[in-house]
Formats: structure tokens, sequence, C-alpha cells
């Protein structure tokens, strides 16, 4: 990695230029693909100049032209990264990487963009970053291995912080892609890795798998670990995530009752499922992603909720019966409004599950997807103040309430922009890496606000539903399209204004909502209720 060296200068490269559209072909606010030799680039006109990056969001390849453009940036339609059209940067997550930008001329009302020869087969770039200095002794901790702390480390590098980076995970492996363990479950864990082995090592960041922080000293500045040793700290981020909540009936402890909490889990579920009968309690994202994922692979599979139908109160009931009912057609069985009374087994492994309703079921394997809990019991005695749910409670600057303290992810409540600050316990990929970010530049005294709108998805044999906003509290739907012809956007209302969206086969409807949230643009519920969808695209 270089050390925070400016890009650019150096000789000059050889390019590649191609002539891409006249100059009246767009007007403002509007975007295309064009091709520049081998490279598809997304060339974009805003405030009267033109601009060119890489086509491809960084996060999972999609085609950015289908995307939001609003202002200066354009979001991704599937998970809602977004990139600055002038400048390639990522300004809003999930991913990690910038997209490559290219120089445009407009000649004789042409329109030209050029891509150094040595660059065009670049669909992304990483930013400059620095790294160590031996000399400076300032140490940063970061507790956790999840995109939080990785987005962390590397805002850090990338606004040149010279002094070591510590990050302790109890994790086999560095961070890595988990939303991905519930939706493909057999994925190999090298291609769900963020990032390799030897970029960390380029980076000077220290990587502590199979290691966990037992407690926090404050007055000592230290966090002792698992393993009896202590690690001194100067600033200390909290981003140890959530743990699937256990199973609370008798036979919890039988071979074959599994939680998907880590890579290994996702294995052995995978395994487990396989020609054998599988029965999912929880009917919430996990449990419907992992009936979904198995669904053409176990001999049977069974989904056990205690609500009327699937996101009963997340999404609402007609979502959620759509849902149910795209499992029964590849012979899904739901039992909701029910629970489980016993797991059953013989000689120490499963064999059938009885509900409270006195259904029983047989089972070979039993996945429990019924909520999660806040990792922070190590923190017993560090006076961190943690809310009900045993959340870290963090300000909008992501620190805690103990000095050179941060929180984020997962395991933080946070003050929410969009509602007003009112405080949040939202468990995105996305947000993670953003407040990560965050905290990361207040820990180098760069006053920085969480601003991020929430953006989540999930995936139902093969197709996505996207969501953004908060939706708690709300007292309406407004459809647009039919949820039973899957092709939809649903508008959560509370107190008269928009307050989340969900999509299926709606592109880029949630991506551009989020958008127009993130610019502080209030929707009312007669703009909703409206044939005309004009606000959409304002």
């Amino acid at each position: 990695m270089s050390r925070c060296q400016e890009p650019g200068g150096g000789e000059e490269q050889e390019e590649v230029t191609g002539m891409v559209c006249q100059e009246e072909d767009l007007k403002d606010g509007q975007m295309k693909e064009v091709a520049v030799g081998d490279q598809t680039v997304l060339l974009v006109r805003t405030q009267g100049q033109y601009s060119a990056v890489g086509s491809r969001c960084s996060h999972y390849n999609a085609p950015l032209v289908k995307g939001a453009l609003v202002g200066d940036r354009v979001r991704c339609p599937f998970h809602g990264a977004c990139f600055n059209v002038r400048t390639g940067d990522i300004e809003e997550y999930p991913g990690l990487d910038s997209l490559p930008s290219y120089k445009v001329k407009v000649e004789d009302g042409k329109v030209y963009v050029s891509i150094p020869k040595n660059s065009l087969r670049l669909t992304k770039r990483v930013k400059e970053m620095c790294s160590r200095a031996p000399d400076v002794q300032h140490t940063i901790v970061l507790v956790g291995g999840g995109p939080a702390s990785l987005v962390c480390a590397e805002t850090l590098r990338q606004n040149c912080y010279r002094g070591r980076i510590v990050m302790v995970t109890k994790d086999t492996l560095p961070p890595y892609d988990k939303p991905k363990l519930s939706k493909a479950l057999d994925v190999d864990s090298c291609s769900i890795l963020l990032r390799t082995s030897d970029f960390y090592q380029q980076l000077e960041v220290e990587v502590w798998t199979q290691k966990e922080v037992v407690s926090v000293k404050p007055a000592d500045k230290a966090v002792l670990l698992s393993d009896g040793s202590t690690q001194r700290y100067d600033q200390l981020l909290i981003a140890t995530g959530c743990r699937a909540r256990p199973l609370d009936c008798p036979g919890r402890d039988l071979k074959g009752v599994e939680l998907l909490q880590r890579y290994e889990d996702a294995k052995e579920i995978h395994d487990a499922g396989l020609g054998r009968k599988a029965v999912v309690i929880g009917s919430s994202f996990i449990g419907m992603e992992v009936a979904s994922y198995l669904s053409d692979k176990a001999a049977s599979v069974a989904v056990v909720g205690t609500s009327g139908c699937p996101y009963e109160r997340s999404l609402g009931p007609e979502i959620g019966r759509m849902s149910m009912q795209m499992l029964e057609e590849q012979s899904v069985k739901f039992y909701m409004n029910d629970a489980v009374a016993e797991i059953q087994g013989e000689n120490g492994k499963v064999k059938r599950v009885v509900l409270k309703s006195g259904r029983v079921l047989e089972a070979d394997v039993v996945i429990a997807g019924i909520g999660v809990i806040p990792n922070s019991d190590f923190l017993a005695g560090s006076e961190l103040e943690v809310d009900l749910r045993k959340a870290v409670v963090v300000d909008k600057f992501m620190r805690t309430s103990v000095a050179d303290i941060f929180g984020a992810g997962d395991v933080s409540s946070f003050p929410l922009t969009i509602r007003g600050d009112q405080r949040v316990n939202v468990g995105h990929w996305q947000m993670a890496h953003a407040q990560g970010r965050v905290a990361a530049l207040n820990m180098l005294e760069k006053p920085t606000t969480c601003e991020s709108v929430p953006f989540f998805w999930t995936v139902l044999l093969g197709q996505s539903i996207r969501y953004t906003g908060y939706g708690e509290g709300y007292t309406e739907i407004i459809f647009k399209g039919k949820v039973e012809d899957r092709k939809f956007l649903a508008l959560y209302i509370k107190d008269e204004v928009v307050v989340a969206a969900a999509s299926l086969m709606f592109d880029p409807a949630v991506a551009r909502l989020a958008e127009l949230m993130a610019t502080g643009r209030i929707i009312t519920r007669a703009e909703a209720q409206a044939d005309d969808l004009s606000w959409l695209h304002m």
C-alpha cells in the first residue's frame, strides 16, 4: 500500500479514447452505459456537466444504470450502495471499494471518454491508504470481525492513521460476507472473504481470529482476552454484533438442533439437510431464507411460526402471505400461529418436533431463527451504558458513554436521523459499514455524524425483496402494483408520511426512495396514494 500518496503524478499514461455520444444525447439527471474499448462505462450528466465512472456496483456487480441518480450520486438498485458520479468514491454501503473514474471531454458537440490502458479491465478501485509507522505507539483495538470493524480499519488508513490497529474476532475467518450464509449455505469460505490476508498485511492491520474479549477495563484502557492475555488500547471500537437466540424448550441440546451464526453452522445445516426432513423454527428473514434454500435439497421442509404469516409485523400480512405461497409452491409446509413445545430425540439425535397445538413433525434437523441477542455480556462492570435489550448505547458520533470507546453495527443502539433521532437498534449489513466509517472519523477527531438511511434485502427462491427506511409502528401500507402478481412497491405510512418502503420486481423504486429520504425529502401519504408517481423521479 502507498503511504497516503495523492493520486496522479508521474509519467503520463497511454490512454484509450472513445467518442461515446453527442452532447445533446443526455439531459441533466440522465445516465447511460457506453463502451470505451472493451470497457463498459457509466456516463452521467448532472448540472450541465458530463462525468464517467465504472458501470458496475463494487458490491455484487449490479448495473448502476438501472439504479437511482439523485444529485451527484448514483444508488445501486439491488442493495443500496452509493457512489459519487464525479469522483467514483463510495459514499454509502454495502461494499468496500470505489468506482474507477474517467476523463471526459466535450468537443464540437461530441462527448469523449478516456481510460488509461493499464486500467481498462478494472471495475473497482481501492482507495489510497497508508500503512503503519513503527515509531507511532498509539493503538486502536476493534472488538468484532464484521463490516463495522473492517470499514473502521480501512477508513483509519485512508485518513493517514499510522498507529497500530488490532482486530479481535471469535470467528475462524477474518471479516466475511455474512448475509450470504442464509442465502447460500454451502458457499465456499474463500469466496465470501471481504478482503484477502495479503490485504491486511499490506495495511498492517493485525487480525486475531478465534480470540474473544471477555472484559473491558476503561480505567486501565485495556481489554482482557479469553486466553488470559491483556491488550492495551488508546481507542476502542465495540462491534461484536449479535448472536442467534437459542431455543428455550426441552430437547434444544439434541444433536441436529442448529443455530445459524457462523460459516461452520451454514455448512453443517447444508450437510444435515440434504435429502432429510428439516424443520425451521421461526418465520422471519433468517428462517424464511433457510427454508427457501433447503426447499429443493431437503426431503421435506416445515416452517413453524408464532404469527399468522411470515413477516407479519415487519413487512405486513400481504407480503407475508405472498412469501408463504411462494415457498408452499415448492412444497414447504407452514405451521403458523403455533410454537414448539418440545423437541424429541433418540440416542441423543433429534427425531421429531412437538408443537403446542399437539402436531408432531418428523425431523432430522431443526434450524432455529427466532431472533438475536446483542453480544454485550462482556461489558458488564465496564460502566458502558446499554439499553433494555442490552444493545450498546451510542450517540450520532458513535461514541459510547465512556471516553475513547465507540460502538458500531448490530450491537449498537443509536439515534436514527430519518426518525427524528429516535433511538433504534438496526441489524442491517449496510448500517454496520456506515457506522464503522463514522466511528473511525470521530476517533481521528474529524467530527462526523451517522446520517445513513437503513437499507436491506432478503432473497426467496432467487427473488429479492428490497427494503428501506424504518417502518416500526406503521399504521397503513399503500401498494403500487399487485402483491399477488409478485410485482409491487409497498409504502409504509406513519403520522401521514412514508417512513419505509419495500418492493419486489419494482426497481429502482426502493433505491430512489432511500436517496430521497437521505436528502431529507418528506413523502406525504397523499403523494403515496396518488396514481401519479412523478415524485418518485424528482
